[in-house]
């Protein structure tokens, strides 16, 4: 395999703001943290060589031994190999493999628990439902199949939906998407380009920070305080960086499991109709409820039809493998985005849109599964508070995954020493911007309780092997801290 080189300039604007100046975290720390989750985060690529010690040190306005250390605390973790001739060239600690999310590994003999997936197998009825569309396919086959907007008998279905739950809709307020990604992606196309700000709530959804920094979107994150929003801080966001919408995820919030009181919700829209702000709120876990069902959608709270845009999807409460979502906006807006999505594809298909038309119209919830759910989440948390003391883990009332927080930052690191071990978990980081969330976890409950035990086993050790592998480090590095003092 070749390696190539990253030149100063590009690691220099990939780290961004890196080091915390009122931090009392020495800098090579830092600097090894921020490279680390460059490699984590794939922003820096495996068998890539860093710039030297003395030519990075000069482009950072460090000293090289500041430089010198982080490096050599990234050698010992695993994300740095030393080639002759080739300088430092990254890669990922022994045990992790580049294996595609969902796949089994061979590591630990064909062992490894891929603890990432917040999803749950197909809901009872999954497969009559595509029976049945198979049967009703004949009908449809004199049109072209091509609809932008989304079968008739789905945005119907769609619309009477959002009718139950409190919030008129008409079909023509409905546009069938390939998932709430795709739809996602066609708003931020629409509404934002390359430099425009986008409020989001922080943490939040992984791939739509994503989707955000590969549209070169710049996300404005406001913090989740202990309990609900901040509506307070969302308005000055609002204020301050003129934002071309905000991205909230209301209803069993991923990765914290929290839902919006009909309150805050009202004071969202209002704060958002002040400023101008479209709000696109993410319905995708709105089936999640494990403690109550959600308030009405945040959509009723918009008189004008014209502030609130809505994703929802059917992949989390019925199947991953039925990629049909859809966005809930005025008329004239879906009409505008169904020109716009002839531009990057035709339809949906249509026999999933035919058999998630069924499972709307027979309003399938969670049904027994909510206490299967139940159940998994009360389980992790007793294994937590068991063998885990010292991590601070809520109940959520919904969704399907647990934020647990670490006494310490080191999310990243416990996370590469897991799967050495056999366990794939998602770091905090994964869900923020600029290396936020060092002190959490996102722990799915959806796996059964024998793998739930069997990951929090593992976590155990890779936690315990953690600790017992600092106070070397610190060792090693003592003469660097002294270095960084005199900077």
């Amino acid at each position: 395999m070749s390696t190539s080189l990253l030149r100063p300039p590009s690691l220099l604007r990939l780290l961004g703001a890196w080091r915390a100046q009122d931090s009392a975290e020495p800098a090579y720390r830092q600097l090894a943290q921020a490279l680390r989750m460059l490699v984590m985060d794939g922003r820096v690529g495996l068998n890539v060589r860093l710039p030297g010690e003395r030519e990075l040190a000069a482009a950072l306005g460090l000293s090289r031994t500041t430089v010198a250390a982080a490096f050599d605390r990234l050698r010992d973790e695993g994300f740095l190999e030393s080639r002759q001739g080739s300088g430092s060239v990254t890669r990922l600690p022994p045990g992790r493999v580049e294996t595609p999310p969902g796949e089994i590994d061979t590591t630990q003999g064909g062992n490894l628990l891929n603890w990432t997936h917040a999803a749950l197998p197909a809901a009872p009825g999954v497969g009559r439902a595509y029976q049945a569309a198979v049967e009703a396919l004949p009908a449809y086959l004199g049109d072209l199949g091509y609809d932008p907007l989304g079968l008739t008998v789905l945005r119907r279905a769609i619309a009477a939906h959002y009718e139950r739950r409190g919030c008129p809709t008409s079909p023509d307020q409905i546009m069938v998407t390939n998932g709430a990604q795709q739809g996602f992606s066609l708003l931020l196309k629409w509404l934002a380009g390359p430099g425009d700000r986008v409020v989001i709530d922080h943490p939040t959804y992984h791939n739509a920070i994503q989707a955000l920094q590969r549209a070169h979107v710049v996300p404005v994150p406001v913090g989740l305080p202990a309990q609900g929003w901040d509506i307070d801080a969302m308005e000055a966001a609002f204020r301050q960086t003129s934002p071309r919408f905000a991205y909230v995820i209301a209803d069993f919030h991923n990765p914290t499991g929290r839902s919006m009181d009909p309150a805050t919700r009202r004071a969202l829209v209002t704060a958002a109709a002040r400023s101008h702000t479209p709000l696109i709120v993410d319905e995708t876990m709105v089936a999640m409820g494990l403690d109550f069902a959600p308030p009405p959608p945040v959509a009723m709270h918009d008189p004008s039809g014209r502030q609130v845009i809505t994703l929802g999807s059917a992949s989390k409460i019925f199947w991953g493998g039925l990629r049909v979502g859809w966005i809930r906006a005025d008329p004239q807006t879906v009409a505008a985005l169904g020109r716009l999505r002839t531009t990057m594809d035709m339809a949906s298909p249509v026999v999933e849109q035919i058999a998630v038309a069924q499972l709307v119209d027979a309003d399938v919830g969670l049904g027994a599964r909510a206490e299967i759910l139940r159940a998994r989440r009360d389980h992790l948390l007793a294994l937590i508070a068991r063998h885990l003391p010292h991590w601070r883990v809520e109940s959520p009332a919904g969704g399907l995954s647990l934020w647990a927080e670490l006494p310490r930052a080191e999310a990243t690191a416990l996370a590469a020493l897991a799967e050495s071990l056999g366990v794939r978990i998602a770091a905090g980081p994964r869900f923020g911007v600029g290396g936020a969330f060092e002190r959490f976890l996102r722990l799915p409950f959806t796996l059964d309780e024998a793998q739930l035990e069997a990951g929090v086993e593992r976590l155990v050790e890779a936690d315990a092997r953690l600790h017992a592998r600092m106070p070397k480090l610190r060792d090693s590095l003592a003469m660097a801290l002294e270095a960084d003092r005199l900077i």
